[in-house]
């Protein structure tokens, strides 16, 4: 009681100086629009000569929001990964700039999932309004058994029509089957992609290396279930050059296996990319500062960042909303002959 006695006497020592209601000083603090922007300014000018905060837990428990907003990486299949990792570092950064802008703070988890209930436990504490993830990992049931009951939940990653999700990303059929069919087109008639098809995202992109090949009429490429962190990346593909017979065009699942997949030819003293060709995939920031600079299929992070913050709040406000797929583009670079 004494704190509602202080915030009502705060309020009404402001409203005296400002001369207008309570009401309007209250909502001005709370930032309503309906209150113009030089009204709100005189009023935080003046809530600030008195000391005076709204109590924005108390507030937003009155609300029954939190004005925050999770985001989640699981790592179900990849539990190596890291958040340091050049494609979520880019990822987090625009994701972060959209969520601030809509004045909202950011929570970030990473959870490597040890029961289905990971993501019941996080939305069931209350502390968020929605919650965007990183990929689906192997959790594509559970994100499907929540986004049936809750509402105010996107995905980065793979679009499939029998998803109860909603998803943003690329294209990754097609983003696959453009680094295989660049390869081709350059000479290559024996690719090699690096990657795990376990996760729905690489597993398409696995789907287009395939059917690129099978339409070129070109032997089947090989597959090798490389970790997506670049230490055990490299491990991987070492102990793969060891093979009687080397790829000459590599499609690699992430630019950071790419990057491993280079180093790893350069001991071996296999030139890229007369002896061997490669393309990454995403486009992170390092991908063209690689030595040779590194030829890949550039996701439009950015785009995609705005969309699941966009979607995901218009899902808070009651809309229903449908996936997004984006297009994929081939970045051509010094990797790849041609």
């Amino acid at each position: 009681m004494k704190n509602e006695h202080r915030t009502a006497s705060g309020l009404a020592e402001i409203a005296a100086e400002a001369g207008v209601s309570v009401s309007t000083v209250s909502r001005a603090l709370a930032g309503n629009t309906v209150i113009s922007s030089a009204t709100r300014a005189r009023i935080s000018e003046i809530a600030a000569r008195h000391g005076f905060q709204i109590n924005q837990a108390a507030r937003s428990l009155r609300l029954r929001r939190a004005h925050a907003i999770g985001l989640v990486l699981p790592l179900g299949h990849e539990r190596g990964q890291h958040l340091s990792d050049p494609f979520f570092n880019a990822m987090m950064g625009f994701l972060a700039d959209a969520v601030v802008a809509r004045e909202h703070d950011l929570l970030l988890s990473r959870i490597i999932p040890l029961d289905d209930g990971w993501l019941d436990r996080l939305i069931g504490a209350g502390r968020v309004d929605g919650v965007i993830i990183i990929g689906q990992s192997d959790q594509g049931e559970v994100l499907d058994r929540i986004a049936e009951r809750y509402r105010p939940l996107v995905v980065w990653g793979a679009y499939d029509k029998a998803h109860v999700h909603c998803t943003v990303g690329s294209n990754n059929i097609v983003g696959g089957r453009m680094a295989a069919e660049h390869l081709i087109k350059s000479g290559c008639r024996r690719l090699t992609f690096l990657g795990n098809p376990s996760a729905p995202e690489l597993g398409q992109r696995w789907v287009g290396v395939q059917a690129a090949c099978q339409e070129a009429g070109i032997g089947a490429p090989q597959l090798f279930p490389v970790h997506l962190t670049i230490d055990e990346a490299y491990t991987m593909i070492s102990d793969c050059l060891s093979a009687p017979i080397l790829p000459d065009g590599i499609v690699a699942g992430s630019d950071v296996v790419a990057m491993a997949a280079i180093r790893a030819f350069a001991e071996r003293g296999l030139r890229v990319p007369s002896d061997v060709a490669v393309v990454g995939y995403d486009d992170v920031a390092l991908a063209a500062h690689t030595v040779p600079p590194l030829t890949t299929i550039r996701q439009p992070i950015e785009q995609g960042a705005s969309l699941l913050v966009d979607l995901l709040f218009r899902r808070i406000a009651g809309e229903d909303t449908a996936s997004v797929v984006l297009p994929p583009e081939l970045v051509v670079r010094g990797t790849t002959r041609g």
